[in-house]
């Protein structure tokens, strides 16, 4: 298929967390080559770089991805138990100073948001109303970000339903569309041998530690403020009131599902929760995008090849946008 430059272009941002830096790598590469697209669709972590994109502060965002480092993305996380791993504030808090809210309708160019509605499972086109508001719903990963209240609905990850918005981009009146893609390569790499050695570090071992800590020191300092701490007695209790809970969450799980938690397991090790759920998205999210694309074909369909970025690489931005821009130049010239 061949792009109408005649027509509006539209440019369909797709669903895969870390891996979305990418984006700012496909726009500089097309805006390179003469093209430019007119309207901006994104779900997930591609609606945020189509938020900035349409807003004309593509400039400023990239500068700030680039220098998120590991300490950095430490300092953002704020945990909590209840909807998620991660309420997302202090990072959202971070990109409103290069985003002041806005409603999504005033933007220089048409922009919209793809997001799920928690109780009917349905795609929610969200075209007005608060910018950031539509951002924190669209990129509501389940078990990992809580979701987000939108006219008393909770709304979750874009990409659970629509992880590449091609039909989205026609609505808002687009004649030809591009299509960003970051899932479709991820299930192709090599399977990773099963061994009984000692894995390697976890990054996501570190995330969920800060995150323990950071809850500490978020509850401690509140009490401080208060006058309740004594000699750091309180994060001793706080830690042991954490670990009880977890303890009891878990040991009533197994308990109910008919576990022996004392058995010693059986085959090879098996891989962490924060494997199997990120997996387990991809997985989703490849088959339903290659799915809905078969239906509604883009006119140019860019894949960047992101199988070793992990969902939480959100340090990676120099690496990952290299790879956007290779993949527009791989996708330009196949045409």
């Amino acid at each position: 298929m061949e792009i109408d430059f005649h027509a509006p272009i539209g440019l369909a941002l797709g669903s895969g967390a870390a891996r979305g830096w990418s984006h700012i790598g496909v726009i500089r590469a097309l805006k390179e080559a003469r093209i430019e697209p007119e309207i901006v669709c994104g779900a997930s972590a591609g609606a945020v770089v189509g938020a900035f994109y349409a807003a004309d502060e593509l400039d400023a965002f990239e500068g700030f991805v680039r220098g998120l480092d590991r300490r950095q993305l430490m300092a953002y996380l704020d945990p909590t138990l209840r909807g998620g791993l991660l309420k997302a504030r202090k990072i959202f808090d971070a990109l409103a100073a290069h985003l002041p809210d806005r409603a999504i309708e005033s933007l220089p160019k048409p922009f919209a948001a793809v997001t799920t509605d928690l109780t009917t499972g349905h795609e929610i086109w969200l075209r007005e109303g608060s910018l950031l508001t539509a951002l924190r719903a669209s990129i509501a990963m389940p078990g990992l970000v809580i979701p987000e209240a939108i006219d008393g609905r909770w709304m979750l990850d874009g990409g659970l339903v629509n992880p590449v918005p091609v039909s989205l981009c026609r609505a808002l009146g687009a004649g030809s569309v591009i299509a960003v893609d970051l899932n479709t390569t991820l299930l192709v790499k090599p399977r990773l041998p099963v061994t009984e050695e000692k894995p390697a570090p976890d990054p996501v071992a570190e995330i969920e530690e800060s995150m323990v800590s950071e809850a500490l020191l978020e509850e401690q300092s509140a009490s401080e403020e208060a006058g309740e701490a004594e000699g750091g007695l309180l994060s001793s209790q706080t830690a042991a009131r954490l670990l009880t809970s977890f303890q009891i969450a878990a040991a009533d799980l197994l308990d109910q599902f008919g576990f022996d938690e004392t058995a010693e397991p059986s085959g090879p090790p098996l891989p962490s929760i924060y494997e199997v759920i990120s997996t387990s998205i991809n997985i989703m999210q490849t088959r339903i995008g290659r799915s809905r694309m078969a239906g509604d074909p883009p006119e140019l369909l860019i894949t960047p090849r992101l199988e070793d970025f992990a969902l939480l690489d959100f340090d990676r931005a120099d690496q990952a946008i290299a790879v956007g821009r290779r993949a527009v130049a791989h996708a330009l010239a196949a045409r």
